[in-house]
């Protein structure tokens, strides 16, 4: 990277500075050096003009999955790393539903170890429990002195109500989030497609909204009783945004995440209709109906479930009201034989998320569901705030001093995900071979160019 680095004529938009306005952005020694209007170009700069494009502070994902150690075959950090900073990601926080999976300090080091190279900054999460078994605490002060940046079990819930109460007793000492997964394997029943038309018409198990939430309603009630900090990882029924809704009204300390699949694809995804939910039509008009192919779609599983038109938009005015703070997209890689074509019972649950993250939050943008700073916001000074002193100061703005993480996109370039143009290991999405709108074309990570779009 040179000493200096402008980039010229773009729109800026930083929410955490109360930014949105065309002008120019200098980056020097690692850090923003000056934002703001025409600003001279300091000998040998290395000038990209970016008119036309939009100029943020690098997204933060609070949310994926990045398999290893134990399942290097669907994604390791170092690629799943590279596919964050093709999607716009400077910084991701990896869930620990791996093998081993980091239940001790030596564990998260080693993470923190193998993401030394990595293409963007990767953070551990902690397990709530000791191997991810449900049952019995970790040492949680330990896990968070070693760089744990949070606890959680996701994949499932935290089986043992007073293991999941220990952890947030820990959390008011420690402020370190547990991160819940929110479903009550009783009544799942295989699960992978939400319970209603689509998989009534099918003839599979379902998952119903009701699973999520009589989990989530308990988590809610320990972080009441215990004062300490709730995250209801990928919240996605209208129930459950009620729910949040009603406990920070009480003064409960829950931080709420949705999604950008949750907030775009609905249940028919899963039968083959492939229109995203703000391009098809609200309402009756919207995705859900006119769901097309008998084979399901094993890409579109993913858990918790796709859901209604009705639960997207109470998602989307959760966004609006601050019930849920912060977009992660839960990227989720697989390999091929994890999503056999032929037998959905037996295809593992996720899908990408780094890569069609902004195309896919576009979409609400162009429907006038959401406007493009609260979108931003939700990917960058929200998560910035969660991750509060683990990041650098200034992380999640584009205030003079703070760390030269931007992330710069084109909202009008169209392109169309493919095994070639995606970047992680695993290709397990059902967008491929869908024309997206809005494509990242710059991601510089502490002043470094870490993606480039045709470089």
């Amino acid at each position: 990277m040179p000493a200096d680095f402008l980039l010229r004529g773009g729109r800026i938009i930083d929410p955490g500075g109360g930014r949105d306005e065309i002008g120019d952005l200098l980056l020097r020694d690692g850090v923003v050096a000056a934002v703001g209007g025409r600003l001279a170009a300091p000998d040998g700069a290395t000038i990209r003009d970016v008119a036309g494009r939009v100029v943020t502070p690098g997204w933060i994902d609070l949310h994926a999955h990045l398999r290893e150690p134990g399942f290097e075959y669907k994604e390791t950090i170092r690629g799943g790393a590279l596919a964050a900073a093709q999607g716009g990601f400077t910084t991701v926080c990896c869930m620990p539903n791996t093998d081993p999976p980091p239940d001790s300090p030596d564990l998260i080091r080693r993470v923190y170890e193998r993401a030394r190279e990595a293409a963007v900054r990767v953070l551990p999460i902690a397990t709530i429990t000791r191997g991810r078994r449900l049952i019995e605490p970790v040492d949680f002060a330990a896990l968070a002195a070693a760089g744990a940046v949070g606890f959680s079990d996701d994949g499932e819930s935290t089986r043992s109500t007073a293991a999941l109460r220990a952890a947030l007793e820990a959390s008011r000492a420690l402020d370190r989030p547990v991160m819940v997964h929110c479903e009550d394997p009783d009544l799942v029943a295989g699960g992978g497609i939400n319970e209603g038309a689509v998989a009534a018409a099918l003839g599979l198990p379902a998952s119903p909204a009701v699973a999520e939430e009589v989990i989530l309603a308990r988590d809610l009630a320990l972080a009441a009783a215990t004062g300490g900090w709730l995250y209801a990882c990928h919240t996605t029924t209208a129930r459950g945004v009620a729910l949040i809704r009603e406990a920070k009204a009480r003064g409960v300390r829950v931080t709420g995440e949705v999604t950008p699949h949750h907030l775009a694809l609905t249940e028919a995804w899963v039968r083959g209709d492939r229109r995203l939910y703000w391009n098809a039509g609200r309402g009756p008009r919207g995705a859900e109906h006119g769901v097309s192919g008998p084979v399901p779609d094993p890409n579109a599983k993913v858990n918790p479930p796709l859901r209604t038109g009705a639960d997207i938009e109470a998602l989307v005015e959760g966004l609006r009201d601050g019930t849920l703070d912060v977009i992660g997209t839960d990227h989720a890689p697989h390999a091929p034989g994890d999503k056999p074509a032929d037998d959905f019972g037996r295809a593992a649950s996720g899908m990408l998320g780094f890569e069609v993250a902004l195309p896919t939050l576009l979409t609400l943008v162009r429907a006038g569901a959401l406007d493009l700073p609260t979108v931003i916001a939700k990917l960058t000074v929200a998560p910035a705030r969660v991750l509060g002193g683990l990041l650098p100061a200034g992380a999640g703005t584009l205030a003079v001093g703070a760390p030269a993480d931007l992330t710069v996109f084109d909202p009008e370039r169209r392109w169309t995900p493919s095994p070639e143009t995606l970047r992680s290991t695993s290709k397990n999405t059902p967008l491929l071979g869908v024309e997206l709108q809005g494509m990242v074309t710059l991601t510089v990570v502490g002043g470094e160019v870490r993606y480039e779009a045709g470089r």
